[in-house]
Formats: C-alpha cells, structure tokens, sequence
C-alpha cells in the first residue's frame, strides 16, 4: 500500500514538475499572448487566472502549421487538431485542474501515524519517566480531605460546604 502511495504521489509530482517547469521567467521560443497573472511572461495553470501570459510549448513547425490553420474556418479542423492546439496553449483542462488528487489520503494518513507516535511516546514517559503519584491521590485520602472540609466548615456561603446538610450529615 505504501508503494502504491509513494507511485501515485511520484505520477502526480512528475505532472505537476512538467506544467510547472516552464513557470520560470525564460519564455524561450514561446509565444507571449497576454499579460499574465502578475505582468510577468511565465506560465502557470490556475484556475482562478485562465490566462497565462505566455503559450505551454514552444513553436514548432507543426503547431505553426496548426497555427495557420487555425486562422482559416474551425469546421475544417479535426477533433485531433483542436486538441492540438489545445495542448500547445495549456498544459492541463479545467477538470484536470480540479481533479481530486487524493491528497488527503497521506495527510490523514501522516496525522494517524504522528498520534499514534505522540501517543506511545507518553505511554512510555508515563512508564519510565514519571515518578509514582503521591498517596495522597488514592480514593480514602481524597474522601478524608473532603470529610475534613467539610468538618471545618470550609467556604460555607458559596463553596463546597454551602452544599452540605449538617443536620441530616448527607449532601443537599
């Protein structure tokens, strides 16, 4: 199962590193057709900016040929051909960008193995580390504190003994 992670988030970082990688500032022999997310000419798929300043690839002579095509009546382009063109301006579609990448499976998956690691991590302080607790928490202590508070009347107003009947020696 792990292997299976590590290959899916490996493909996704391989597609993400290739639309990615002409994000720098060098166009190359692409072309520039706008003005980009922030003026500069670099690429980038983003969803909330279709429009990134500078094409995917670079010219070559068929997309060039494509290019001159294009001008001309779209009816007289094949289905092929349009995705051609496509591929040459965008790296990636509205639904592969909004694709689920299923992220979120390694990031429970991490959040699980850190909590369990916090967690035997405090067993294990708790079993070599910590000293006993006092004996003054064990069960009869605690009732003889609290009868003794009680005994003194401590805080009678509005503490913990203004909740205790003194006739009938029994809580209100």
């Amino acid at each position: 199962m792990a292997s299976r992670l590590l290959s899916v988030t490996s493909r996704q970082a391989q597609k993400l590193q290739k639309c990615m990688s002409s994000s720098v500032s060098k166009t190359g022999a692409r072309e520039v057709v706008g003005y980009g997310f922030n003026g500069q000419h670099n690429y980038a798929d983003r969803v909330d900016f279709p429009m990134p300043a500078v094409r995917f690839l670079e010219n070559t002579p068929d997309i060039l040929a494509l290019r001159e095509k294009e001008k001309g009546d779209w009816k007289k382009l094949s289905l092929e051909e349009k995705k051609a063109l496509y591929r040459a301006s965008f790296c990636q579609t509205f639904s592969e960008m909004k694709a689920p990448t299923g992220q979120w499976k390694s990031v429970v998956g991490i959040t699980l193995i850190i909590s369990s690691l916090s967690l035997w991590i405090y067993m294990a302080m708790k079993t070599f580390v910590y000293k006993p607790l006092p004996e003054t928490f064990t069960e009869e202590r605690i009732q003889a504190q609290l009868q003794r508070m009680i005994d003194i009347r401590v805080d009678p107003i509005e503490g913990l003994t203004s909740k205790y009947d003194y006739e009938n020696n029994r809580w209100k």
